[in-house]
Protein backbone atom coordinates (compact mmCIF):
# COMPACT_ATOMS: atom_id res chain seq x y z
CA UNK A 1 0.00 0.00 0.00
CA UNK A 2 1.51 3.28 -1.12
CA UNK A 3 1.09 6.90 0.50
CA UNK A 4 0.99 9.88 -2.03
CA UNK A 5 1.49 13.06 -0.50
CA UNK A 6 0.71 16.30 -2.65
CA UNK A 7 2.11 19.09 -0.75
CA UNK A 8 3.03 20.85 -3.57
CA UNK A 9 -0.62 21.83 -3.87
CA UNK A 10 -1.82 22.23 -0.38
CA UNK A 11 -1.49 25.59 0.95
CA UNK A 12 -2.56 27.45 4.34
CA UNK A 13 -5.83 29.55 4.65
CA UNK A 14 -4.24 32.07 6.61
CA UNK A 15 -4.84 35.58 4.64
CA UNK A 16 -2.72 37.94 6.63
CA UNK A 17 -4.70 36.95 9.52
CA UNK A 18 -1.74 36.41 11.50
CA UNK A 19 -0.81 39.57 11.07
CA UNK A 20 -1.41 42.83 13.64
CA UNK A 21 -3.32 44.42 12.66
CA UNK A 22 -3.92 48.66 13.13
CA UNK A 23 -7.10 48.31 14.96
CA UNK A 24 -5.17 45.53 17.40
CA UNK A 25 -3.15 48.23 18.49
CA UNK A 26 -5.68 50.82 18.95
CA UNK A 27 -8.32 48.79 21.02
CA UNK A 28 -5.15 47.79 23.35
CA UNK A 29 -4.53 51.47 23.90
CA UNK A 30 -8.38 52.40 24.17
CA UNK A 31 -8.68 49.41 26.73
CA UNK A 32 -5.31 50.03 29.00
CA UNK A 33 -6.61 53.93 28.98
CA UNK A 34 -9.99 52.71 30.26
CA UNK A 35 -9.33 50.26 32.57
CA UNK A 36 -6.57 53.02 34.28
CA UNK A 37 -9.79 55.52 34.32
CA UNK A 38 -11.95 52.93 36.06
CA UNK A 39 -9.70 51.87 38.76
CA UNK A 40 -8.90 55.77 39.34
CA UNK A 41 -12.49 56.46 39.66
CA UNK A 42 -13.45 53.48 41.95
CA UNK A 43 -10.56 54.54 44.33
CA UNK A 44 -11.50 58.25 44.17
CA UNK A 45 -15.22 57.27 45.22
CA UNK A 46 -14.14 55.01 48.17
CA UNK A 47 -11.70 57.21 49.18
CA UNK A 48 -13.50 60.69 49.28
CA UNK A 49 -16.70 58.74 49.76
CA UNK A 50 -18.80 60.18 46.35
CA UNK A 51 -20.98 58.02 44.82
CA UNK A 52 -20.97 59.59 41.75
CA UNK A 53 -17.48 59.05 41.12
CA UNK A 54 -17.89 55.13 42.39
CA UNK A 55 -20.88 54.68 40.08
CA UNK A 56 -18.98 55.84 36.71
CA UNK A 57 -16.24 53.81 37.65
CA UNK A 58 -18.45 50.73 38.12
CA UNK A 59 -20.20 51.83 34.51
CA UNK A 60 -16.90 51.83 32.64
CA UNK A 61 -16.23 48.10 34.02
CA UNK A 62 -18.68 46.82 31.45
CA UNK A 63 -16.98 49.42 28.66
CA UNK A 64 -13.43 48.11 29.74
CA UNK A 65 -14.61 44.31 29.32
CA UNK A 66 -16.44 45.16 25.83
CA UNK A 67 -13.21 46.51 24.88
CA UNK A 68 -10.98 43.71 26.10
CA UNK A 69 -13.19 41.21 24.26
CA UNK A 70 -12.36 43.28 21.28
CA UNK A 71 -8.22 42.78 22.32
CA UNK A 72 -8.61 39.04 22.67
CA UNK A 73 -10.41 38.77 19.24
CA UNK A 74 -7.26 40.58 17.66
CA UNK A 75 -4.81 37.85 19.62
CA UNK A 76 -6.87 34.94 18.90
CA UNK A 77 -7.25 35.62 15.39
CA UNK A 78 -3.46 36.17 15.07
CA UNK A 79 -2.72 32.75 17.24
CA UNK A 80 -4.68 30.55 15.28
CA UNK A 81 -4.30 31.77 11.67
CA UNK A 82 -2.91 29.16 10.19
CA UNK A 83 -5.13 26.39 12.64
CA UNK A 84 -6.71 23.96 10.05
CA UNK A 85 -9.46 23.33 11.99
CA UNK A 86 -10.60 26.88 10.60
CA UNK A 87 -11.72 26.37 7.28
CA UNK A 88 -11.03 29.60 6.14
CA UNK A 89 -8.69 30.92 8.78
CA UNK A 90 -9.88 32.85 12.00
CA UNK A 91 -11.07 36.18 9.88
CA UNK A 92 -14.87 35.34 11.44
CA UNK A 93 -13.40 35.95 14.83
CA UNK A 94 -13.68 39.65 14.16
CA UNK A 95 -16.21 39.36 12.70
CA UNK A 96 -17.88 37.23 15.70
CA UNK A 97 -16.76 39.97 18.54
CA UNK A 98 -18.30 42.84 16.63
CA UNK A 99 -21.37 41.06 17.32
CA UNK A 100 -20.71 40.16 20.72
CA UNK A 101 -19.58 44.01 21.45
CA UNK A 102 -23.45 44.60 19.38
CA UNK A 103 -25.24 42.84 22.11
CA UNK A 104 -23.22 43.81 24.82
CA UNK A 105 -24.03 47.52 23.51
CA UNK A 106 -27.87 46.52 23.37
CA UNK A 107 -28.31 45.56 26.74
CA UNK A 108 -26.19 48.86 27.98
CA UNK A 109 -28.88 50.71 26.07
CA UNK A 110 -31.70 48.79 27.58
CA UNK A 111 -29.96 48.85 31.06
CA UNK A 112 -29.74 53.09 31.01
CA UNK A 113 -33.34 53.23 29.55
CA UNK A 114 -34.58 51.00 32.36
CA UNK A 115 -33.25 53.28 34.70
CA UNK A 116 -33.83 56.65 32.90
CA UNK A 117 -38.23 55.78 32.89
CA UNK A 118 -37.37 54.55 36.73
CA UNK A 119 -35.86 58.13 37.33
CA UNK A 120 -39.18 59.70 35.66
CA UNK A 121 -41.56 57.95 37.35
CA UNK A 122 -39.39 58.28 40.76
CA UNK A 123 -36.82 61.44 40.75
CA UNK A 124 -33.98 61.17 43.02
CA UNK A 125 -32.13 64.11 44.05
CA UNK A 126 -29.12 65.15 41.94
CA UNK A 127 -25.99 66.69 43.56
CA UNK A 128 -24.92 68.33 40.50
CA UNK A 129 -21.29 69.25 41.35
CA UNK A 130 -19.94 65.72 41.50
CA UNK A 131 -22.20 64.90 38.92
CA UNK A 132 -20.65 67.18 36.09
CA UNK A 133 -17.37 66.27 37.11
CA UNK A 134 -17.82 62.91 36.37
CA UNK A 135 -19.49 63.69 32.98
CA UNK A 136 -16.56 66.09 32.42
CA UNK A 137 -14.33 63.08 33.32
CA UNK A 138 -15.62 60.43 31.40
CA UNK A 139 -16.50 63.14 28.20
CA UNK A 140 -12.61 63.51 28.31
CA UNK A 141 -11.59 59.91 28.34
CA UNK A 142 -14.10 59.07 25.66
CA UNK A 143 -13.38 62.19 23.64
CA UNK A 144 -9.57 60.37 23.50
CA UNK A 145 -10.56 56.88 22.63
CA UNK A 146 -12.86 58.23 20.40
CA UNK A 147 -10.04 60.14 18.42
CA UNK A 148 -7.65 57.20 18.85
CA UNK A 149 -10.37 54.75 17.15
CA UNK A 150 -11.32 56.35 14.47
CA UNK A 151 -8.23 57.77 13.17
CA UNK A 152 -7.62 56.97 9.02
CA UNK A 153 -6.67 52.96 9.09
CA UNK A 154 -3.51 52.59 6.97
CA UNK A 155 -4.14 48.88 7.85
CA UNK A 156 -3.32 47.07 4.78
CA UNK A 157 -2.40 43.51 4.83
CA UNK A 158 -1.84 41.15 1.49
CA UNK A 159 -2.73 37.30 1.00
CA UNK A 160 -0.59 35.82 -1.47
CA UNK A 161 -0.14 32.45 -2.65
CA UNK A 162 1.82 31.88 -5.78
CA UNK A 163 1.51 28.81 -6.89
CA UNK A 164 -2.25 28.15 -6.85
CA UNK A 165 -3.47 31.10 -8.58
CA UNK A 166 -4.91 32.87 -5.39
CA UNK A 167 -5.90 36.15 -6.02
CA UNK A 168 -3.90 39.16 -4.07
CA UNK A 169 -6.57 40.30 -1.12
CA UNK A 170 -5.69 44.04 0.46
CA UNK A 171 -8.10 43.99 3.62
CA UNK A 172 -8.70 47.58 4.79
CA UNK A 173 -10.15 48.85 7.97
CA UNK A 174 -13.71 49.44 6.53
CA UNK A 175 -15.66 45.94 7.74
CA UNK A 176 -13.21 45.86 11.05
CA UNK A 177 -16.48 44.74 12.58
CA UNK A 178 -14.21 43.93 15.95
CA UNK A 179 -12.65 47.95 15.69
CA UNK A 180 -15.91 48.84 14.92
CA UNK A 181 -17.95 47.62 17.74
CA UNK A 182 -14.80 49.26 20.50
CA UNK A 183 -15.55 52.15 18.65
CA UNK A 184 -19.54 52.24 19.06
CA UNK A 185 -18.50 51.71 23.01
CA UNK A 186 -16.53 54.22 23.29
CA UNK A 187 -18.63 56.57 20.92
CA UNK A 188 -21.75 55.49 23.19
CA UNK A 189 -20.16 56.69 26.36
CA UNK A 190 -19.32 59.85 24.71
CA UNK A 191 -22.25 60.64 24.03
CA UNK A 192 -23.59 59.63 27.21
CA UNK A 193 -21.41 62.25 29.02
CA UNK A 194 -22.27 65.15 26.33
CA UNK A 195 -25.93 64.87 27.07
CA UNK A 196 -25.61 64.47 30.98
CA UNK A 197 -23.82 67.83 31.07
CA UNK A 198 -26.58 69.40 29.25
CA UNK A 199 -28.87 68.18 31.02
CA UNK A 200 -27.21 68.68 34.68
CA UNK A 201 -26.74 72.54 33.36
CA UNK A 202 -30.02 73.09 32.18
CA UNK A 203 -31.55 71.36 35.48
CA UNK A 204 -29.10 73.13 38.32
CA UNK A 205 -29.68 76.37 35.96
CA UNK A 206 -33.25 76.05 35.00
CA UNK A 207 -34.50 73.70 37.53
CA UNK A 208 -36.04 71.12 34.80
CA UNK A 209 -34.76 68.12 36.87
CA UNK A 210 -36.56 65.88 34.32
CA UNK A 211 -34.48 66.68 31.54
CA UNK A 212 -31.64 64.31 33.08
CA UNK A 213 -33.93 61.15 32.53
CA UNK A 214 -35.19 62.55 29.25
CA UNK A 215 -31.75 62.72 27.70
CA UNK A 216 -31.25 59.35 29.26
CA UNK A 217 -33.93 57.69 26.96
CA UNK A 218 -33.04 60.00 23.98
CA UNK A 219 -29.38 58.62 24.31
CA UNK A 220 -30.91 54.78 24.67
CA UNK A 221 -32.66 54.83 21.90
CA UNK A 222 -29.85 56.26 19.47
CA UNK A 223 -27.47 53.34 20.82
CA UNK A 224 -29.88 50.49 20.62
CA UNK A 225 -30.03 52.02 16.86
CA UNK A 226 -26.27 51.40 16.38
CA UNK A 227 -26.19 48.11 18.62
CA UNK A 228 -28.84 47.22 16.05
CA UNK A 229 -27.19 48.19 13.32
CA UNK A 230 -23.83 46.42 13.74
CA UNK A 231 -26.03 43.30 15.03
CA UNK A 232 -27.67 43.02 11.85
CA UNK A 233 -24.18 43.21 9.62
CA UNK A 234 -22.11 41.09 11.67
CA UNK A 235 -24.99 38.70 11.81
CA UNK A 236 -25.34 38.68 7.92
CA UNK A 237 -21.71 37.66 7.22
CA UNK A 238 -21.84 34.78 10.07
CA UNK A 239 -24.43 33.63 8.27
CA UNK A 240 -22.75 33.49 4.74
CA UNK A 241 -24.81 36.05 3.23
CA UNK A 242 -23.68 36.30 -0.55
CA UNK A 243 -21.38 39.22 -0.53
CA UNK A 244 -21.84 42.62 -1.91
CA UNK A 245 -23.14 42.72 -5.71
CA UNK A 246 -19.80 44.31 -7.19
CA UNK A 247 -17.94 41.46 -5.92
CA UNK A 248 -19.95 39.29 -7.41
CA UNK A 249 -20.39 40.99 -10.39
CA UNK A 250 -16.60 41.52 -10.64
CA UNK A 251 -15.89 37.70 -10.62
CA UNK A 252 -18.60 37.23 -13.00
CA UNK A 253 -18.01 39.85 -15.17
CA UNK A 254 -14.39 39.04 -15.47
CA UNK A 255 -14.84 35.07 -16.16
CA UNK A 256 -17.45 35.83 -18.90
CA UNK A 257 -15.50 38.82 -20.93
CA UNK A 258 -13.72 36.88 -23.16
CA UNK A 259 -18.18 35.86 -24.22
CA UNK A 260 -16.35 31.78 -24.44
CA UNK A 261 -17.44 30.88 -21.08
CA UNK A 262 -20.56 30.98 -18.98
CA UNK A 263 -20.77 30.76 -14.97
CA UNK A 264 -23.56 28.95 -14.21
CA UNK A 265 -23.55 29.20 -10.56
CA UNK A 266 -21.80 31.55 -8.29
CA UNK A 267 -21.37 31.93 -4.81
CA UNK A 268 -18.99 34.39 -3.20
CA UNK A 269 -19.11 35.56 1.09
CA UNK A 270 -16.67 37.24 3.29
CA UNK A 271 -14.41 35.10 5.52
CA UNK A 272 -12.85 38.25 6.86
CA UNK A 273 -12.59 41.98 7.18
CA UNK A 274 -12.33 42.85 3.44
CA UNK A 275 -11.74 39.59 2.07
CA UNK A 276 -14.33 37.04 0.43
CA UNK A 277 -14.30 33.40 -1.30
CA UNK A 278 -15.37 32.20 -4.05
CA UNK A 279 -17.49 29.28 -5.39
CA UNK A 280 -17.43 29.18 -8.97
CA UNK A 281 -19.53 26.85 -11.71
CA UNK A 282 -19.04 27.37 -15.32
CA UNK A 283 -19.61 25.77 -18.78
CA UNK A 284 -17.09 26.66 -22.13
CA UNK A 285 -17.05 25.01 -25.45
CA UNK A 286 -12.84 25.36 -24.83
CA UNK A 287 -12.67 25.19 -21.45
CA UNK A 288 -9.41 26.30 -19.51
CA UNK A 289 -7.59 24.87 -16.27
CA UNK A 290 -8.91 26.29 -13.19
CA UNK A 291 -5.85 28.14 -12.92
CA UNK A 292 -6.83 30.21 -15.98
CA UNK A 293 -10.35 31.46 -14.36
CA UNK A 294 -8.84 32.35 -10.99
CA UNK A 295 -6.05 34.46 -12.77
CA UNK A 296 -8.63 36.51 -14.08
CA UNK A 297 -10.60 37.58 -10.90
CA UNK A 298 -9.51 40.97 -10.63
CA UNK A 299 -7.36 41.89 -7.34
CA UNK A 300 -9.63 44.57 -6.16
CA UNK A 301 -12.34 42.28 -5.81
CA UNK A 302 -10.48 40.96 -2.94
CA UNK A 303 -11.56 36.71 -3.40
CA UNK A 304 -8.63 35.46 -1.39
CA UNK A 305 -9.73 31.92 -1.89
CA UNK A 306 -11.37 30.38 -4.90
CA UNK A 307 -13.22 26.95 -5.92
CA UNK A 308 -13.90 26.43 -9.55
CA UNK A 309 -15.80 24.02 -11.08
CA UNK A 310 -15.27 23.83 -15.07
CA UNK A 311 -17.59 22.01 -17.07
CA UNK A 312 -17.43 21.28 -21.31
CA UNK A 313 -20.45 22.44 -23.38
CA UNK A 314 -20.75 20.27 -25.95
CA UNK A 315 -24.51 20.91 -28.20
CA UNK A 316 -23.93 17.73 -29.56
CA UNK A 317 -25.16 15.87 -26.28
CA UNK A 318 -28.09 18.08 -26.13
CA UNK A 319 -26.02 20.25 -22.88
CA UNK A 320 -27.63 23.18 -22.64
CA UNK A 321 -25.06 26.26 -23.22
Amino acid sequence: MHTHRHDEWRHEHVFGQDRVRLGERRALLVTVLTAVTMVVEIAAGLAFGSMALLADGLHMTTHTVALGIAVVAYMYTRRYAADPRYTFGTGKVNVLAGFTSAVILALFAAGMAFESVHRVISPVTIQFAPAIVVALIGLAVNGASVLILAAPNQDHRHAHDHQHGHQHGHAHGGSDHNLRGAYLHVLADCLTSVLAIGALVMAKTVGWIWLDPAVGIVGAVLIACWAWGLMRETAQVLLDRQAPERVSDAVRDAIEASGEDHVTDLHVWSIGPDVYSASVALVSHDPKPPAHYKGLIPDDARVVHATLEVHRCDDGDGAAC
